[in-house]
Parts: structure tokens; sequence; C-alpha cells
């Protein structure tokens, strides 16, 4: 498997967020989604003084991403974990503030290249999307023994698919014949069950479906809403996050999560708005930014990506 295929999201625009935190001597920058680590060798590249703290629930991801960034050494640890789980992998390793954090949300490209797990709806494959495959149930479980009511909710909260009822039918009356194993059948029975209209739109019909499994199945949602205040937390006063989400329900996410730290929270009227009141954070973008065109048409993968940056500006005061 060549490494060369997989272009990290905005990476020049990542860096440029991070760099005035991470010049300094002893910074230390957490990639909590390391992926095949394109993004972790660029932070240790380009921040020589940096050590990197590098998360990923996927044992196949930390392998790979290993040897990549073995040339690095003491300054790279590699732990198997998932991003929600920060404050504790900081504690076990000493490290009371970080200077840096990134999030690359998007399913890494070696969980879609790679057939056998199930995440590509381009290829048949056994119906799994777990990240870490050591826990949890699979896709082929989920769409097997979700209650329809529950599928559709699913369907229509992290899919954003308006014909989930529609799709949610078909499951059901088709996994009552034979249960679900395979992403190929589950193409078919959402390509019949979808009016001629729908299927003319926005790509794959399969998609938002496959999509909404995915978040599912890793409590992606959920995890995602845990980790986002937690590593603004772990962040040194000065010290920055970048976000890379690739639908609006992460999208939202974020934004909530850093609206909220540069809000001030004073009651209205004060003449002098009190320390514990004042913002926690500044935003460092303008709403989202976008990738490129150029960098769309070199790598299609980045076409969702909404990056927002945040800088910690003071404490928290309790």
């Amino acid at each position: 498997m060549s490494q060369s295929r997989h272009v990290p999201v905005m990476l020049q625009r990542c860096l440029d967020l991070l760099a005035p935190a991470l010049e300094r001597p002893g910074a230390v920058v957490v990639d909590c989604t390391l992926g095949l680590g394109g993004h972790s060798e660029a932070l240790l590249a380009r921040f020589p003084e940096a050590r990197l703290v590098a998360l990923d629930r996927d044992k196949e991801a930390l392998r790979l991403s290993g040897e990549r960034l073995a040339p690095y050494g003491e300054r790279a640890t590699l732990v198997h974990a998932v991003y929600d789980e920060l404050p504790e992998v900081l504690d076990r390793l000493g490290i009371a503030r970080v200077q840096g954090v990134l999030f690359d949300l998007g399913v890494s490209s070696m969980q879609l290249d790679e057939a056998g797990r199930g995440f590509a709806y381009a290829q048949d494959a056994p119906l799994d999307m777990r990240m870490d495959q050591t826990t949890g149930i699979g896709a082929a479980e989920v769409l097997n023994t979700y209650p329809a009511g529950e599928l559709v909710r699913i369907l229509r909260a992290y899919g954003e698919e308006k014909q989930a009822k529609r799709i949610v039918a078909a499951v059901v009356r088709e996994r009552e014949k034979e249960p679900f194993s395979n992403s190929a059948r589950l193409v078919e029975v959402i390509r019949d069950a979808l009016p001629q209209a729908a299927k003319r739109t926005g790509g794959n019909p399969a998609k938002r479906t496959f999509q909404a499994l995915r978040i599912e199945v890793n409590g992606e949602l959920s995890v995602l809403e845990r980790a986002i205040p937690a590593a603004v937390k772990a962040l040194d006063v000065g010290g920055r996050i970048a976000v890379l989400s690739y639908h609006s329900l992460e999208d939202r996410l974020v934004k909530q999560v850093f609206a909220a730290g540069a809000a001030s929270t004073a009651p209205p009227g004060l003449p002098v708005v009190p320390e514990q009141y004042q913002p926690r954070l500044k935003l460092l973008t303008r709403g989202a930014e976008l990738p490129t065109e150029e960098e769309v048409a070199e790598n299609r993968r980045a076409a969702p990506a909404r990056l927002r940056g945040a800088q910690r500006i003071r404490e928290d005061v309790e």
C-alpha cells in the first residue's frame, strides 16, 4: 500500500494556523486523528522543537504511521485511544498542558481504500465500518437488529437523508428475507428504494446512508461532543486548536464549542466585565474556511472539508 496516495487535507493552512503556538522549544502538539500520519509527519518536520502526541483508535493505522514516523524517534508518541480519551492520555504521559491540537475528522484514506472494512460504497465488502476492530458492533448488526424507527432517526440525523423512511422500509423488508452482511447488497437496496429524482442528485445514492451508519457504529458525534471541549481545556494560554470536519453535523458541534468559548458570559449592563466572564477563546477563522479549487482538483476528498481554528487567550476561572 503506497503512502503517497494519502494527501492530507488543507495541510498548509493547518500548519500555518498552529504555527505561532508551536515554534517555541518544548511545545507539545496533539494529533487527535493520526490516520496514515500525513499531518503528524508535516508537524514534526515543520516544528523541529516540538513534541508530538498522536492518537488513533485503529491499530492498523498506528502500525503504518509508526513506520512512517520512526525517523523522528522520541519526538513522536503514538497512542491507541479514541480522541475523547485525550485527558487520560495526557495525564498518563505527565503532560499538564499542550500548545497545539489538530483534529482531521475525515475517515482515513486507508479505511476507505482497504476493501475489507466496508466503509466504501463503491466496492463490495463486509459491512463492518468499525474504526477499532477490536471492540463494538459493526454496521451489519446495526442494520439487522435496530428497530425501524431508530434506523430512520440515524439516517436523518447523521446522514441528513431525506428519503430515510423509504430506505428503512426497504432495509427492514430485505433483512427479514436474509440478514445484511455485505455492502453491495445494501447499495442495491438503497438504489431500488429511491425515487428517480432522488437518484439524479448528489453523487452515489448510498453515500448518506453509509455516512450515517459509520457515525452510529463509531459513536462519532458523542465522542466529538466530549473531545472538542476536552481539547480546548488541555490548551495552554496562547495554545491553538485546528479542526477539519467533513459534514455539517461535525462542523456545527465545533462551531458551538468555539463560539461559546469566544463569548463573554457576563450579565448585561456591567460597566467592567470581571475576569471570570471574559472569553476563553479567540476565533482564528472567519466562519469555516474551505479548501481551494486547486486542492479539490488534486484531492477530491478535500471537497467537503471545513476548517475552524481558535486560540486559548485566558485560563478558566473556576
